[in-house]
């Protein structure tokens, strides 16, 4: 989901982190809030004072999604799941967890934190508006809070509608999880819903940019796009996970891989490897024990007039955590390791260090598919681990 992030600070022990996509909506907020929504309703004020609304009030949202997150992320340890930290992009924030929730119970728990958290802070703000308005507190103050106010308000309840992965979308699936006990079929259920409301969002952006409310529009075919892509990439990861966990790697790999030999020269191996076989890496195999690799970013840094003298012994790279996995390995740690290092394929030694096989992403997700569409929800959703 995520491109290029940076971790802003460690809160109760998780990472808020940003995403480079949050400084699209961070500078859009600032300028609507600046030129058309305090404008509007606090005539008047100088230019730069309209701004500095616009900066106090993205503050604010910062804040409180990240509240809302963390209350997500509080919740989520209190029943034991590890979470990795917080992420802010552009259509809000996300609690990135790395497993699905234990029971039923966990997930209704940690779905209603946010929600909770953010009707806390409106009503909190509500107060505290109150309170300026006794004390004339000014424009300034007043108008930042009360929108501070109200876009909690709007984010609890925007949060709750049941479309999966929002929270309303998790507590849906946390009743239809407690009454049937089957996690696979109401993360289906839940994210086939969240994928109608999503059409429904695109419909309605259509609508509304027809009818002239253009940024509206754009911004409402926008978040339905992002909701629809959400809860299919929810629903795979949901059954990446209960697809894999417990296997190990050596069910999945190939036992007979094609090898090079260290004295292959880089030329010959261009043209009778990767050229015949169109495969990114091999391994380099001398007695049968792997210790090296050899890819196309290896032959790359080798000039093309030396080609024919450089041996593939000579430009190899030893075997290393980015390349290499062990047979007892979990087939789901040995994919998220493919993603980290963005590679399709991994060698896999044996407990002496001897290569054993060849891992491929391919072989696990025709694998995954394979499972879904036997036991899971049919060709539709195969279909959506065939296109990755």
């Amino acid at each position: 989901m995520f491109g290029n992030r940076v971790t802003l600070f460690k809160l109760f022990g998780f990472s808020v982190r940003i995403d480079a996509s949050w400084l699209i909506i961070a500078v859009l907020v600032v300028w609507s809030l600046a030129t058309s929504l305090f404008p509007y309703y606090y005539e008047g004020l100088a230019t730069e004072t309209y701004w500095w609304m616009g900066v106090l009030g993205a503050i604010g949202l910062f804040g409180s999604i990240i509240f809302h997150e963390m209350c997500h992320s509080l919740a989520a340890r209190r029943f034991g799941m590890p979470m990795e930290g917080i992420t802010l992009f552009v259509f809000g924030g996300v609690a990135e967890m790395e497993e699905e929730p234990p029971s039923a119970k966990a997930e209704l728990v940690m779905a209603v934190a946010g929600p909770l958290a953010s009707i806390g802070i409106g009503f909190a703000g509500f107060g505290l508006v109150r309170l300026g308005e006794n004390l004339a507190w000014g424009a300034v103050p007043l108008g930042v809070l009360r929108y501070v106010m109200l876009i909690n308000l709007i984010l609890a309840g925007f949060n709750l509608l049941p479309a999966f992965p929002l929270d309303g979308g998790r507590v849906l699936r946390s009743i239809l999880w407690s009454w049937k006990k089957d996690l696979n079929w109401a993360t289906r259920i839940a994210s086939k819903i969240g994928s109608g409301f999503g059409f429904l969002l695109i419909f309605f952006g259509i609508f509304a940019f027809i009818s002239g409310a253009f940024v509206g529009g754009i911004w409402w075919f926008l978040i339905g796009m992002f909701l629809r892509g959400a809860s299919q990439a929810s629903y795979r990861q949901m059954m990446v996970h209960s697809s894999l966990r417990g296997q190990k790697v050596k069910r999945f790999m190939k036992t007979e891989p094609i090898t090079v030999g260290p004295s292959v020269t880089v030329r010959d191996f261009v043209e009778d490897y990767v050229y015949k076989h169109h495969f990114k890496m091999f391994p380099v195999v001398n007695d049968g024990v792997a210790p090296r690799c050899v890819t196309t970013r290896n032959v790359k840094e080798v000039p093309r007039e030396d080609w024919e003298t450089k041996t593939v012994g000579e430009i190899s790279s030893p075997c290393s955590e980015d390349n290499t996995v062990r047979t007892d390995t979990d087939a789901e740690e040995a994919l998220a390791s493919m993603r980290k290092n963005g590679t399709g394929r991994f060698m896999v030694l044996d407990e002496n260090g001897k290569l054993a096989g060849i891992l491929t992403l391919k072989d696990l997700l025709d694998f995954i598919a394979l499972k879904v569409q036997l036991e899971g929800g049919g060709g539709d959703d195969a279909a959506m681990f065939d296109r990755q």
